[in-house]
C-alpha cells in the first residue's frame, strides 16, 4: 500500500537529504514530539490537539510552509480515519453487545468454574485474551475487574496473581492483534497483510502472554503482597439480566470476524491468483470491513436476542457504544496525520538514509523507534502510528512476512514501559488499589517484558519465515 499522494514537505523530496537536511530534520522531528508530550503532561491538553500543534511544530522546525504542512496532517488523517474509523466503530458495537448482554460474564463465569485453584492465573489469561479481542483495553479492565477482585477475594489469593495474567491478556490484546486501533493503523502504514500479520501476531502473543501473565505473576505477588481493596467491586453487567447467552455461541461470535480475516489469509496462501473466484470471495468475505459487520450483525442475534433485548434496546446498546470512542478515532486521525507529515518532511527517507550504514536488523530499528515515542508520549496508539509512518519505508523490499513482524516489533515496542503519563497506569493503579511505586514494580514491568518478549519472538520468527 502506498502513502496518500500530497506535497512533500521537504525541499526535494526526490533528492537525497543531504548532511544538513538530516540534522535539521532530527530537530525537527525531536521538536514535534517535545512538544506533544509537553502539552499531554504538563498542560494537560487532550492528545487530539497535542498532535496537531505538534505536527504544526514539526513542519516549521523542518522549514516547510504552514500550508504545506496543513495539507500533510489533514491527507494523514483522513487516510487513517477512512482507513481504520469504521472498523473502531464496529469493534466498539461489537465490545458493548458483548458487555451489555452478559455474554462477557458468560465467558468468565464458564472458565472459572471449570479451573482449579492452581489454573486459576492460566484462566484469567485465557478469559482476558478472549474477551480482549474485540474490545478496547479501557473497557476490557472495566469489564475484568469485578472478576479480578472477587476471585482473589474469594480464593484468598494475592490480587497480583490473579490481576497481573489478566492485564497481560489485555495488554498483548492491544498491542499485537487487529482489529485493535494501533496494529489497524500500522498494518495500514506499512501495507502490511491483515491476514498474515494476525496469524503471526497470535504466534507473538501466545508465548508474550503466558511470560507476562501467569509467569511473572509468582514474582509480581511476591513483590507487592496485596489484597483486594475493599468497595472498589463494580456491580457486574449480566446481574441484573433474566437471562443471557450461552458460552459457545458467545465464543464463536467473538472469535467470527477473526476466523474470516484468517480464512482470506489462508485462501491467499493456498491459492495465490488475484484472478482465482475463490481467492476474490475470499478477499470479500475477509476484509476487516466485513469481518467486523459480519460479527456485529450476527451479536445482534445471538447476543443481544439471547439476553432477550427487543429492538429497540439493541439499538440503543450500538448508540451508547459510540460516544466514547469519538476521542479515540480522533487520536488515531491525529496520529495519523502526525505520522503523515513525518513521512512529507522525509524523516521515513532520513531513517533510510542513516540505517543503511547501520549493522542492525530493520525489526529492531522499528521496535526501538517505538519504544522511544512511547517512553515520550505514554500512549501505545500514538507510539504505533507515528513508528509506523517512520519506518514504513523499509517495507517496500520486505516480504509480506516481514512486513507483518514489522507491524509486529512495533507493536511490541509501543507497550514499553508504561509510566505515569500513560492513562494505564493511573487506571491500574486505582482499581488494584496500589501507590507509583507498587504500580511501576508491577505493571510497568509486566508491560516491559511484554515488549521486549514480543520483539524477542518477533526477531525469532524472522530467521525461519
Amino acid at each position: 500500500m502506498t502513502h496518500l499522494s500530497v506535497e512533500m514537505l521537504a525541499a526535494d523530496a526526490a533528492e537525497p537529504i543531504t548532511t544538513a537536511g538530516h540534522a535539521q530534520l532530527g530537530i525537527a522531528v525531536l521538536a514535534g514530539i517535545a512538544v506533544i508530550v509537553l502539552l499531554i503532561t504538563k498542560f494537560k491538553l487532550h492528545a487530539f490537539l497535542s498532535l496537531i500543534i505538534g505536527s504544526l511544530v514539526l513542519g516549521a522546525v523542518a522549514g516547510a510552509p504552514l500550508d504545506k504542512t496543513v495539507t500533510s496532517f489533514s491527507a494523514g488523517l483522513g487516510t487513517t480515519v477512512a482507513g481504520t474509523g469504521v472498523l473502531i466503530a464496529l469493534g466498539a458495537v461489537l465490545g458493548r453487545l458483548l458487555a451489555d448482554s452478559g455474554g462477557a460474564d458468560q465467558i468468565v463465569d464458564t472458565i472459572l468454574a471449570k479451573a482449579g485453584r492452581s489454573a486459576m492465573p492460566w484462566a484469567m489469561v485465557l478469559i482476558a485474551g478472549i474477551v480482549g479481542l474485540p474490545i478496547f483495553f479501557e473497557v476490557g479492565i472495566v469489564l475484568l475487574i469485578p472478576v479480578v477482585l472477587l476471585v482473589a477475594k474469594r480464593g484468598k489469593f494475592s490480587l497480583m496473581r490473579i490481576g497481573i495474567p489478566a492485564l497481560a491478556g489485555l495488554s498483548v490484546m492491544h498491542g499485537l492483534i487487529p482489529p485493535h486501533p494501533g496494529p489497524l493503523a500500522a498494518i495500514d502504514a506499512v501495507g502490511a497483510n491483515l491476514g498474515v500479520t494476525l496469524a503471526l501476531g497470535v504466534v507473538v502473543a501466545i508465548p508474550t502472554a503466558i511470560i507476562a501473565g501467569p509467569v511473572f505473576s509468582r514474582y509480581a505477588a511476591r513483590w507487592v503482597d496485596i489484597q483486594p481493596p475493599e468497595n472498589l467491586v463494580p456491580e457486574r453487567t449480566s446481574d441484573d439480566l433474566a437471562k443471557r447467552p450461552g458460552f459457545g455461541i458467545t465464543v464463536a461470535t467473538v472469535l467470527l470476524p477473526v476466523v474470516m480475516m484468517l480464512a482470506k489469509a489462508l485462501v491467499d496462501i493456498v491459492v495465490d491468483d488475484p484472478g482465482h473466484q475463490v481467492q476474490k470471495v475470499f478477499d470479500v468475505i475477509g476484509s476487516p470491513l466485513i469481518a467486523l459487520l459480519t460479527a456485529v450483525i450476527v451479536a445482534m442475534f445471538t447476543l443481544g436476542r439471547a439476553a432477550g433485548f427487543t429492538r429497540d434496546r439493541i439499538a440503543a446498546t450500538v448508540e451508547k457504544s459510540l460516544a466514547p470512542i469519538a476521542g479515540v478515532v480522533l487520536i488515531v486521525g491525529a496520529g495519523g496525520g502526525f505520522k503523515q507529515t513525518l513521512v512529507d518532511a522525509g524523516v521515513g527517507q532520513m531513517i533510510l538514509d542513516i540505517s543503511k550504514g547501520w549493522n542492525i536488523s530493520a525489526l529492531l530499528l522499528a521496535w526501538l523507534i517505538a519504544v522511544a515515542i512511547r517512553l515520550a508520549t505514554g500512549s501505545a496508539t500514538v507510539a504505533t502510528i507515528s513508528a509506523a509512518g517512520l519506518v514504513a519505508p523499509l517495507a517496500a523490499e520486505m516480504t509480506t512476512p516481514h512486513a507483518a513482524l514489522l507491524v509486529l516489533a512495533i507493536g511490541s515496542g509501543s507497550l514499553f514501559f508504561s509510566h505515569v503519563n500513560d492513562a494505564g497506569f493511573w487506571l491500574v493503579k486505582e482499581y488494584f488499589g496500589m501507590n507509583v511505586g507498587q504500580t511501576l514494580k508491577t505493571w510497568s514491568v509486566m508491560e516491559t517484558l511484554i515488549s521486549v518478549v514480543g520483539i524477542v519472538c518477533v526477531l525469532l520468527l524472522s530467521l525461519v519465515l
